[in-house]
C-alpha cells in the first residue's frame, strides 16, 4: 500500500506531495483537471510508462526539463520505496528501489502492484486482437518473472527477424542465402513463443469460468465466454515450440515477399464471445463495459494471486456509462473479493459510491490538491 506519494513536472501535476490513508484517497474535480494524471502517476511505478499509450516524453509538462515520481510504501511491501524519473533531453529513464538506481528498468516493473479500472479499458473489449494481447502481457508479465524474460527475448527475436525481412524485401532478394538469414532468429521465437502460448493458454483456461460468472452477476443475460486462440494447438510447451518452427519455416517464403513474420503469438487472440457471437462487434457498449471490467477484476485476482493481498485499486470515474444496477453488482463483488487501498477519481462528491464513503477527501484543480 502506499505511504506517500510524490510527484514533480507530470503532465500537469508540478509538484504535488502526498500523504495517503491505509484506506486510500477519494479525488473529486472536473474533468481535464488532473485527477487521471495522479492515477496515471501512480500507475507508472508499477508499468514503468503511461498506461494511457503516451510516449514518456509526452507526459513531461510543457516547458519542464523531465518528470519524477516516488511513492513510500507501507509494509509488507518488498520494497519500502520506488522512483522512477525520466529526462527530455537525453531520452534516459532511471528506476530506484529503496534509493538503489536498478541496472535494468525491468528490475523495477511492478514494484507498486496496482490495477486500474477507467472507461478507457472499453478499449480491451472493442479495438483489435492487439489490445487483449497487451492485456494479458502485462497481467502475466508483472507476476510471473520468467514470463517477463520469454517475452523480452521473443520480441528481441521478432524484431531483428522483421527488420530482416524487410530490409530483404527491398533488396528483393529471395534465395537461400536470404532465407538463411531470415531463419537464425527463429529458434528463439519458436522457444520463447511456446512458453508465451503456453502461459497465455494457461490463464484464459484458469480465468475463463470466473469471468463468465462476474459478467452474469454484474447483469448480463446473454453468456459470455472466453478463450486463447492461436496457430499453435498443441498441449505442452515442446510439441508448441515444435509446431511455431514448422510454420516459421513454411510461412518464411512469403513472409520474405510480405516483409512481416505471420505466425506466433503477436498475432493470436483471446476471444471474446457473446452468446457465441463476437463480443467487440456484436455487444452493446453497456455489454462491451461488462466484460472489460470482469476482465480487469481477473486481472486483479492474478496479482493477488502472486502477493497473497490485494492491489492498489486506481479507480478512475469507474462507472461511467454504467446503469446503477450493474454498477452496485461491481460494488458487491469488489467487496466480496475484499478490497485493499483505493484511490478513487470521479468529478463530483455524489459520484462516490456508498463503498468508498469512507474515504479520505482530496479536491483536483488546475493539477492542484486541496
Amino acid at each position: 500500500m502506499l505511504d506517500t506519494l510524490t510527484v514533480r513536472e507530470f503532465r500537469n501535476l508540478a509538484a504535488l506531495d502526498l500523504s495517503i490513508d491505509a484506506a486510500g484517497l477519494a479525488i473529486v474535480g472536473d474533468n481535464g483537471h488532473g485527477k487521471t494524471n495522479l492515477l496515471e502517476a501512480v500507475a507508472y511505478l508499477r508499468l514503468l510508462r503511461s498506461w494511457r499509450g503516451a510516449r514518456d516524453a509526452d507526459v513531461v509538462r510543457f516547458g519542464a526539463a523531465g518528470f519524477h515520481v516516488r511513492a513510500t510504501l507501507r509494509a509488507p511491501a518488498r520494497v519500502h520505496s520506488a522512483a522512477v524519473g525520466f529526462e527530455r533531453a537525453s531520452k534516459k529513464k532511471r528506476a530506484l528501489l529503496d534509493g538503489v538506481e536498478q541496472p535494468r528498468l525491468a528490475d523495477a516493473l511492478g514494484a507498486l502492484p496496482s490495477v486500474c479500472f477507467s472507461p478507457a479499458d472499453l478499449a480491451l473489449v472493442a479495438e483489435g486482437p492487439g489490445e487483449r494481447r497487451r492485456f494479458l502481457d502485462v497481467a502475466l508479465a508483472l507476476t510471473s518473472s520468467s514470463y517477463l524474460q520469454s517475452l523480452q527475448t521473443y520480441r528481441a527475436a521478432l524484431a531483428r527477424r522483421n527488420a530482416t525481412l524487410r530490409e530483404l524485401q527491398r533488396a528483393g532478394r529471395t534465395g537461400a542465402e536470404a532465407a538463411a538469414r531470415v531463419a537464425v532468429w527463429e529458434p528463439a521465437l519458436a522457444e520463447h513463443g511456446a512458453q508465451l502460448v503456453i502461459a497465455r493458454r494457461t490463464w484464459a483456461a484458469l480465468h475463463a469460468d470466473p469471468f463468465a460468472q462476474l459478467c452474469a452477476a454484474i447483469g448480463e443475460s446473454q453468456p459470455v465466454s472466453l478463450a486463447y486462440e492461436g496457430d499453435a494447438g498443441e498441449s505442452d510447451a515442446e510439441h508448441v515450440a515444435e509446431s511455431l518452427r514448422g510454420q516459421l519455416e513454411s510461412q518464411r517464403a512469403q513472409e520474405m515477399r510480405r516483409g512481416s513474420t505471420l505466425v506466433g503469438p503477436h498475432r493470436d487472440e483471446l476471444q471474446l464471445l457473446l452468446g457465441g457471437r463476437e463480443l467487440r462487434t456484436f455487444g452493446s457498449a453497456g455489454q462491451q463495459r461488462t466484460a472489460a471490467i470482469a476482465l480487469r477484476m481477473r486481472e486483479s485476482a492474478t496479482v493477488r494471486g502472486v502477493l497473497g493481498a490485494p492491489p492498489l485499486l486506481l479507480l478512475d470515474d469507474p462507472f461511467a456509462e454504467l446503469d446503477t444496477h450493474r454498477s452496485a453488482a461491481i460494488l458487491e463483488l469488489l467487496a466480496a473479493e475484499g478490497v485493499g487501498q483505493v484511490l478513487l477519481a470521479v468529478p463530483r462528491t455524489e459520484d462516490i459510491p456508498a463503498a468508498f464513503t469512507r474515504l479520505p477527501r482530496r479536491t483536483m484543480r488546475e493539477g492542484t490538491l486541496s
